[in-house]
């Protein structure tokens, strides 16, 4: 009669059966915060896809309100009192003599008759409020999530493709591949990380892919360190001698055996910098060496809504605000599920 396996083994057993992504995919469906944090990055990056296929905001430079409209949700400005001009008490002066233009005036005010001027007409209140030239706050938000996720996203997946290349190949050969590597990140370690940013920003210019390689080229040496230290642990394991004495090429050891079990680490790390490369973007469009001037940001809409704000105009500092908290708050969510679903040690394999 053989005996019964108990139920942790044959979970364990099914782990190593069905393979790390879908033993992944399962632990995370089981995750409910994370799901909702999954379902609202997928909604901001199909706002995105439509954004850049013009299909929503594609107008966000058009003028459709007055200047400061205000939201829906707080009605029109009332207008101001009319000004009262008093009447001239001296007679009437004929400067007709004097004016050289006078006999032109006649034939001007005849031709600006037949000319037709379409004026138009201007909204007193745009769905969450219009900014100084009487743009919609909304469409420059969504058109703005545009350019900071993007230069968010593909900066970390930048930079964290390098630390974590440069890291992996530090830890695992060592030698003077390593102490090469070291070096390198002792030089850039050793230089204020704003500084530096400024100084690649001067050299560079301003852009949208500039943006993207500047802080992709500074932001690698905090995941270098890390993932150094963890291909330092695992490159002297069990399971990667097993791998090396059944033939596993050096790659085949580094990212097929080695690589899926630190990935919690290079994801958390992708999601703090995606984070700070968006509050970098912030600071750089803020002193003009971000996005292009013809570009609106998350970053230019908190530049403008300064001067705004003194003058009682609240809602595009809180439209960008939101939209920024929402989608920084659920890409961290869901980093963090994904990072229990993918950690080892919460898989039993550890």
């Amino acid at each position: 009669m053989s005996a019964a396996l108990p139920s942790s083994a044959m979970l364990r057993a099914a782990d190593r059966s069905e393979g790390v992504w879908l033993s992944a995919w399962r632990r995370f469906k089981s995750d409910r915060v994370g799901l909702v944090s999954l379902a609202i990055v997928i909604a901001f990056l199909l706002l995105i896809a439509l954004s850049a296929l013009g299909l929503v905001a594609g107008d966000w430079q058009r003028e459709v309100g007055v200047p400061y409209a205000n939201p829906t949700f707080l009605g029109p400005t009332p207008p101001p009192p009319a000004a009262q001009i008093e009447e001239g008490k001296g007679p009437p002066v004929d400067i007709s003599a004097v004016d050289p233009l006078a006999p032109r005036y006649a034939e001007w005010a005849e031709r600006a008759s037949k000319l037709k001027v379409d004026e138009e007409v201007r909204d007193n209140t745009l769905p969450l409020g219009g900014d100084r030239l009487g743009r919609d706050v909304l469409a420059k938000a969504i058109k703005g999530a545009e350019i900071s996720i993007f230069v968010g996203v593909l900066a970390a997946l930048l930079a964290t493709a390098i630390g974590t290349a440069l890291g992996a190949v530090s830890g695992f050969l060592g030698g003077r591949v390593g102490d090469l590597l070291e070096w390198v990140y002792n030089v850039f370690t050793s230089i204020p990380g704003i500084l530096l940013i400024f100084a690649f920003a001067a050299v560079f210019g301003r852009g949208t892919g500039t943006v993207v390689l500047i802080l992709g080229l500074t932001g690698w040496t905090g995941i270098y360190r890390l993932v150094r230290a963890e291909f330092l642990k695992h490159a002297v394991r069990d399971y990667v001698r097993a791998a090396e004495a059944i033939g596993a090429s050096v790659g085949s050891r580094m990212f097929r055996h080695i690589l899926p079990n630190v990935s919690h680490v290079v994801l958390v790390q992708l999601s703090i910098l995606t984070v700070g490369f968006i509050k970098a973007e912030v600071i750089l469009s803020y002193l003009g060496l971000g996005v292009s001037i013809d570009q609106v940001s998350w970053g230019t809409m908190l530049a403008e809504s300064q001067v705004e704000l003194l003058l009682g105009h609240w809602w595009q500092l809180a439209t960008a605000t939101v939209f920024m908290a929402v989608f920084v708050t659920a890409f961290s969510l869901f980093t963090d599920a994904l990072r229990d679903a993918l950690d080892p040690k919460l898989r039993g394999l550890e």
